[in-house]
């Protein structure tokens, strides 16, 4: 699960993961933890990956993904959420965040242009939520 986050100025809120040698950028999110709901898990992630408390405005989208080599069959959420408090200061446990950054839209499709796609990240915010199954693939970044 995930957020989408913009400013005032209509940048987007992006993190840079680490995974093994290679990095990767996204908005803020991770795994739901045992007792939460997918609202707790998303302010939960976002403050421990970027700092900020939010408060979920809406939903995103619901994207359906199967993984045969690690045979799972996953759903991720993403919200539309809004900064209620906080100071940018990465807090994550795992070590799993090197950077956090507001972006444009155009760095943000430069960063991450196939998960820009899949979320239809444009100038229209919020945009209507939708449903997608992204097929059937290998793990990967």
């Amino acid at each position: 699960m995930s957020a989408l986050i913009y400013n005032d100025q209509g940048q987007l809120l992006v993190v840079n993961n680490v995974k093994g040698n290679s990095s990767y950028w996204s908005p803020p999110g991770g795994e739901v933890e045992q007792g939460e709901t997918l609202e707790q898990a998303v302010i939960r992630e976002v403050k421990e990956e970027t700092g900020y408390d939010i408060g979920i405005t809406g939903l995103s989208s619901v994207r359906e993904i199967v993984f045969t080599d690690a045979g799972s069959h996953v759903l991720i959420f993403t919200f539309f959420a809004d900064i209620t408090g906080g100071d940018m200061l990465i807090q994550d446990p795992d070590d799993d965040i090197t950077e956090v950054r507001w972006v444009d839209l155009q760095t943000a499709r430069q960063l991450m242009p196939a998960l820009f796609e899949d979320l239809h990240i444009d100038a229209a915010y919020p945009s209507p939520a939708f449903y997608a199954f992204e097929g059937t693939r290998l793990r990967g970044i």
